[in-house]
């Protein structure tokens, strides 16, 4: 994706070795490794999944997007104190793609995680 928005996106630098703001950030994404062509299935997207994202009145995470490739989704937006992640959007498929998970901390900026779904 070449929108300058997301031009400076964080992403884990080694999955083996996560640093604390690694852990606090990076959204986890839980869906099937193989789904049904065309047939509904839930994903759910999860900061700070191994180590607690903060929710508080100065540190939150604002919103979370997903992608199939570069194809926007869906997105929640979030507030302070009162919701958070995880959170769960339902979807249906026509290929195989990567699932992009991204989640913006207000001050910790966006991250990103992927993981491959097939279709069949």
């Amino acid at each position: 994706m070449n929108d300058p928005l997301f031009a400076g996106i964080n992403r884990v630098k080694d999955p083996k070795a996560l640093t604390d703001l690694e852990k606090k950030h990076q959204p986890t994404i839980a869906a099937p490794a193989q789904v049904k062509a065309r047939e509904p299935f839930a994903v759910t997207i999860t900061v700070g999944q191994s180590m607690p994202h903060p929710d508080e009145g100065g540190h939150w995470i604002q919103w979370v997007e997903l992608y199939a490739g570069e194809a926007y989704l869906a997105r929640a937006d979030l507030s302070a104190t009162v919701s958070g992640t995880p959170v769960t959007f339902t979807l249906k498929l026509n290929q195989d793609t990567d699932l992009v998970a991204r989640a913006r901390c207000n001050l910790h900026g966006i991250w990103e995680n992927r993981i491959p779904i097939k279709v069949e």
